[in-house]
């Protein structure tokens, strides 16, 4: 009898809590979940999966984790926004761990399909030296010059599933992610990417009365932002495609920093100053995704404005900064009401 059981890797975290919301919605009712994280650390917990807390850096956790499994998504890596990226090198490329651990498991148990969650950090860097960016097609990949640490573990990673399909048959599919964002995510502690740093910080702005925000670079960097539900989509559309090459899941919608700023603080019905702080780190000065491929193999690709996005992805982050707030507060009272 064929197995029906996905295997969700990472699902405690931002893109794997929605992917697995998503899994329950199309009606799928054997589903692995399993995180690193404890579980109260969670974004997304359903009571309707098998939730497992596990190091699937480890071997015998993967091979745990893939028993009978058909189908296993890697979202499972150790990373955050480029803050924690470029300070944290050796982490990130930890993570080759995982991948490599989830493929010869998933080999090994007879999985049907193995889908690997990549980046747009392995694209050559001399290929992102300029705002006013051409956008980044699959083959701008190689010759190889990826970003240190986080973007070469990813292309590693892409050619260990590559070679697992060619050699053992396994059905690997893998997308190159360009910066998901949306509610259910991080939004402040240093891990968080633009989107929720910045939303937050409009919303302090909001909440305090002091309009000016940081901002990280000097604003001319452009970046395209993929809303989570358009994430989830591709991913599953990838997935069930005879797409074996890597290929690009982002928006094509460009952007500056400045201009998300500013984009936030109009959603947040303030105006703003910015500071720009030089030495922060500000990654590559353009990045944007060519999705002249997936249109065209899937006649599909990520379509959710940056505002409607961004608009839910705000409301969601200041009701998590208000409520934060209120409890400090909260908890300052009593103390100073005991004392």
């Amino acid at each position: 009898m064929q197995s029906n059981r996905i295997l969700v890797a990472g699902a405690g975290g931002f893109i794997g809590g929605h992917l697995v919301a998503e899994l329950l919605r199309r009606g799928h009712d054997d589903v692995l979940a399993v995180d690193v994280k404890p579980l109260d650390q969670w974004y997304q917990v359903f009571p309707q999966v098998e939730n497992e807390v596990a190091d699937l850096k480890e071997l015998y956790a993967c091979r745990a984790a893939c028993a009978g499994v058909s189908e296993v998504y890697n979202l499972a890596a150790d990373m955050g926004g480029m803050g924690f990226i470029e300070n944290n090198k050796a982490l990130c490329m930890l993570s080759v761990l995982i991948n490599t651990h989830l493929l010869q498991a998933a080999h090994e148990a007879g999985a049907e399909r193995f889908f690997y969650a990549s980046s747009a950090c392995v694209y050559a860097a001399d290929k992102q030296k300029n705002a006013d960016v051409t956008p980044l097609a699959e083959g701008d990949a190689y010759p190889a010059m990826p970003e240190d640490g986080y973007g070469w573990e990813k292309l590693f990673s892409e050619r260990m599933c590559r070679h697992f399909r060619e050699d053992f048959g396994l059905a690997t599919r893998v997308a190159r992610f360009h910066n998901v964002y949306g509610p259910e995510g991080t939004w402040d502690g240093g891990r968080e990417k633009a989107p929720a740093a910045i939303s937050r910080k409009v919303a302090a702005a909001k909440a305090t009365g002091d309009r000016e925000i940081p901002v990280w670079g000097d604003g001319t960097q452009t970046r395209s932002f993929m809303y989570i539900d358009d994430c989830v989509e591709g991913i599953l559309k990838i997935m069930h495609s005879d797409i074996e090459e890597p290929i690009n899941l982002g928006s094509d919608e460009l952007i500056t920093i400045d201009g998300l700023t500013e984009l936030v603080a109009d959603l947040a019905g303030i105006d703003v100053t910015l500071r720009h702080q030089l030495d922060k780190p500000r990654g590559v000065n353009g990045r944007n995704s060519d999705n002249t491929l997936i249109e065209r193999r899937l006649g599909w690709a990520p379509s959710i404005s940056l505002r409607e996005g961004m608009a839910k992805t705000y409301d969601w982050v200041e009701a998590q900064y208000l409520a934060k707030h209120a409890a400090a507060d909260s908890a300052a009272a009593e103390l100073a009401g005991a004392a």
